[in-house]
């Protein structure tokens, strides 16, 4: 079936959640470079800037670890990986990272690192999450699936968000993404639990992996207003050599399919926070700030220290290995200025999604 593409903008641009599938895909299939690509971003960015101005909210992202127990096949520090030096950075190195982040203006962190379940571990995050806690800074955690006691602990710790890549929405290629024992299932569950726990709550997926159609990229999106995100966190798929998915890659093709994936996800979902992913820059030097004009509002630069940035390597190309946390900022407030975006410093920006939530539950 044709599509107006316009009238799909238009329609999507009155009302959060007024697409279907279809309408969806339709946005996406719009030619790279074309008008109607143009007029895609051009939609999006509007919403944006309606919902926050011209204002992006920084997270200042710290890689804690890359030791995981997960083998995914697309990642490279899955756990079958030998050739990844493992680290696993200290209760005394994490707080120190949130101190320096706050000191140059940052009022947001992420927490990241591989995927570990154990009760030491969870004594562990606890720990870093009290002491981080007197500097009153917004704390996400991105940490994989763990048990809705765990959670709770964290919650009760001071995190306020929590980021869960579901990769896919199509339970058959996630499946081909991972081992036999890596459940779809229990990853929406622990979406679920996170809600109930009262984070913020933040998925996304991987955008143009082999066997990925548009309609799979539509219905994620259509997946992320079912869970009642708060924020996505999404990008391209980049290969990792080391890793076993393999398929064809094409960087000006991902740099775009991930942009219009950002701007079809703002015209669904008006009010949530959307970031533009660093994979963005792997692709292209002005990627981020390309995100921001397709309608993204968040940026989570790198504030890890350099000798530990390199082993942290999801995906080959990884860019700002070599930057420290302030020339990251620096570089960052040059980009943004150049298109007339202005980063909110010591501000937390926390979803309007969510707050909206939070006032009606009252």
């Amino acid at each position: 079936m044709k599509h107006d593409f316009s009238l799909i903008l238009e329609k999507a641009s009155r009302a959060p959640k007024s697409l279907d599938e279809e309408e969806l895909a339709a946005l996406l299939a719009c030619g790279d470079g074309s008008e109607e690509e143009k007029a895609l971003f051009e939609a999006a960015y509007k919403i944006k800037v309606f919902q926050v101005e011209r204002n992006i909210s920084v997270r200042g992202l710290i890689e804690a670890g890359n030791i995981c127990q997960k083998d995914c096949y697309y990642c490279g520090i899955r756990k079958s990986n030998s050739s990844v030096e493992r680290y696993s950075l200290s209760k005394e190195k994490i707080v120190a990272l949130a101190k320096q982040a706050k000191d140059i203006g940052f009022a947001s962190i992420v927490i990241q690192s591989g995927e570990i379940e154990s009760g030491k571990h969870t004594d562990f995050i606890e720990e870093v999450l009290r002491e981080i806690a007197p500097l009153e800074l917004g704390v996400t955690l991105s940490l994989g699936e763990q048990s809705c006691e765990t959670l709770r602990r964290w919650r009760e710790a001071g995190a306020a968000r929590y980021l869960l890549r579901i990769e896919t929405s199509n339970k058959k290629l996630y499946s081909k993404l991972h081992p036999s024992d890596h459940s779809w299932e229990r990853r929406v569950e622990v979406l679920k639990d996170l809600g109930d726990l009262g984070y913020q709550v933040g998925t996304g997926v991987m955008i143009g992996l082999p066997g990925q159609t548009l309609n799979d990229l539509a219905r994620d999106i259509l997946f992320f207003g079912s869970c009642d995100a708060d924020m996505i966190g999404m990008g391209p798929w980049i290969p990792h050599k080391d890793a076993p998915l393999k398929g064809e890659f094409d960087k000006f093709h991902a740099l775009k399919l991930g942009l219009k994936m950002i701007a079809a996800t703002r015209l669904y979902l008006h009010d949530i926070n959307i970031a533009a992913s660093t994979a963005l820059e792997a692709l292209a030097a002005n990627g981020r700030a390309l995100g921001i004009l397709a309608g993204a509002n968040v940026i989570m630069p790198n504030i890890t220290d350099e000798q530990y940035k390199k082993a942290y390597n999801l995906y080959d190309g990884k860019p700002g290995v070599c930057e420290s946390a302030l020339a990251a900022r620096n570089l960052l407030d040059k980009k943004l200025g150049e298109i007339g975006e202005k980063i909110l410093y010591a501000q937390r920006g926390d979803s309007l999604h969510y707050a909206k939530k939070s006032c009606c539950n009252k």
